[in-house]
């Protein structure tokens, strides 16, 4: 079978709107249209609680690291062990995460950023420095207080570390393109950031939208 139906299968599996579901689900309601209006764990957490927005978070994840981690396998790509396997791997962990900002489900409206999908995508090809950039991501949301801060931070680190690590590999190149693609959608957050309008999530809140 051919590895290219696998960008289609990944795309798919990133469109399934797991905060979509949980707000239904849970209070009935479009999450669309409540808090920051963002179909991701962090809006949830805010919206739904603390337990509907962990459970998110991790479906999230699994939409990026299960197309990564099998779909080469089971498409003929191979194992992630060539640099051709791993780009065929990268790409459709790419295709995921466009899935997830643009669900076909959804018509295309809605979404969420990409950041626990993307961090799914490199939890199955490179869990150590992705692991540690976790460790910053928390540490800089608790201290800070906004999540958004944590995920520009994420961003910015997380290429580094690969390059430290690997150089300028197929990952790292992914990395960096996917860095510039959460700060792309997280450019109203950095608006609310510079105006002091940004919700927080640990601490005292704010008024304004939600990362």
């Amino acid at each position: 079978m051919s590895p290219l139906i696998g960008l289609v299968i990944a795309y798919l599996a990133g469109s399934i709107p797991f905060a979509y579901l949980a707000g239904r689900l849970v209070k009935g309601i479009d999450l669309r249209t409540v808090g920051s209006g963002n179909l991701g764990a962090t809006n949830v957490f805010r919206t739904l609680g603390a337990s509907a927005g962990v459970a998110v978070m991790l479906l999230d994840i699994t939409k990026g690291a299960v197309p990564v981690y099998w779909l080469p396998r089971l498409l003929g790509a191979g194992a992630p062990v060539t640099e051709t396997a791993t780009w065929w791997a990268l790409a459709y962990g790419v295709m995921a995460i466009l899935g997830h900002a643009k669900p076909v489900f959804l018509f295309w409206q809605g979404g969420g950023k990409g950041v626990a999908t993307a961090a799914g995508i490199f939890l199955a090809v490179i869990p150590v420095p992705l692991l540690g950039t976790f460790a910053l991501f928390a540490l800089t949301s608790v201290l800070s207080g906004y999540v958004s801060v944590g995920s520009l931070a994420a961003a910015v680190v997380f290429p580094v570390w690969v390059w430290c690590v690997q150089g300028g590999s197929p990952v790292f190149f992914t990395a960096l393109v996917v860095g510039v693609f959460v700060w792309w959608t997280h450019r109203a957050n950095i608006a609310r950031l510079r105006a002091g309008t940004e919700g927080r999530v640990f601490g005292e809140k704010k008024s304004g939208g939600a990362s």
